[in-house]
């Protein structure tokens, strides 16, 4: 498989394609790095290529938060300059600026 640059950040704001909901990008996989099951279970006609950046978002809809794995071809950037709703942000993110998060600094040794 080949990979490419991922076209999202992370602290980046995106909504899906096709569904309702919208995420900041906290992690990206260079391609798919998921289950078989998982990649199966989506139905054929809308199930994506493999050879692409996947990113891991703190999505949110109308009804819930939770964490999304979504293919770079059913993402779009978010226009609305508004934050994410998700509980999590506050843990990942220090801050939200202009429509980007910003990562709180790695503790390391």
């Amino acid at each position: 498989m080949n990979s490419r640059l991922a076209k999202f950040a992370i602290g980046q704001v995106v909504r899906h394609r096709i569904f309702p909901f919208r995420g900041v990008v906290f992690d990206v996989d260079p391609v798919f790095a998921n289950t078989e099951e998982w990649w199966q279970s989506i139905p054929e006609d809308i199930r994506p290529t493999k050879d692409q950046p996947f990113y891991h978002l703190l999505a949110e809809n109308d009804d819930n938060s939770y964490v999304a794995y979504v293919s770079e071809q059913n993402l779009l950037p978010d226009d609305s300059g508004e934050p994410v709703g998700h509980p999590q942000t506050s843990v990942i993110f220090e801050s939200f600026d202009h429509g980007l998060y910003k990562l709180r600094p790695r503790i390391s040794h």
